[in-house]
C-alpha cells in the first residue's frame, strides 16, 4: 500500500516562509518523480513543483518560481517544498504526488496524499 503524508501546512503571514514535508512509504522511493500540486478555494488542482529520482532536474510552476524549491532525501523517503514570501494566493490545500517521470507528474500522478492546509494571512 502506497501512502503520502504530508505536514508542516499551518498559518503564516504575507511575506513568510512555510516548509511542508512529505513522508512516502509502500513504493521504491528513488524510482520516482516527486512533487506537490495544490488547489485553492472555488479552483483547479494545478501543479506546483516536481523533481526527478535523484534530485537533479526540478520544475515550477511560473506562479512560484523563484519563491519555492523543493526538495528530495532518498535516504529518507522524503520530499520537500520550502515556501518564501508567501502570498495570501498560496493559500490551498497542497498535496504530495508520485509519478514515474516529472513530465507524467505534472499532469496525473499515479499517488496522492491526503493534503496539508496552508493559510497566507495578509
Amino acid at each position: 500500500q502506497v501512502q503520502l503524508v504530508e505536514s508542516g501546512g499551518g498559518l503564516v503571514q504575507a511575506g513568510g516562509s512555510l516548509r511542508l514535508s512529505c513522508a512516502a512509504s509502500g513504493l521504491a522511493f528513488s524510482n520516482y518523480a516527486m512533487g506537490w500540486f495544490r488547489q485553492a478555494p472555488g479552483k483547479e488542482r494545478e501543479f506546483v513543483a516536481g523533481i526527478s529520482w535523484s534530485g537533479g532536474s526540478l520544475y515550477y510552476a511560473d506562479s512560484v518560481k523563484g519563491r519555492c524549491t523543493i526538495s528530495r532525501d532518498n535516504s529518507k523517503n522524503t520530499v520537500s517544498l520550502q515556501m518564501n514570501s508567501l502570498k495570501p494566493e498560496d493559500t490551498a490545500v497542497y498535496y504530495c504526488t508520485a509519478s514515474g517521470t516529472i513530465a507524467v507528474l505534472t499532469t496525473s500522478p499515479f499517488y496522492w496524499g491526503q493534503g496539508a492546509q496552508v493559510t497566507v494571512s495578509s
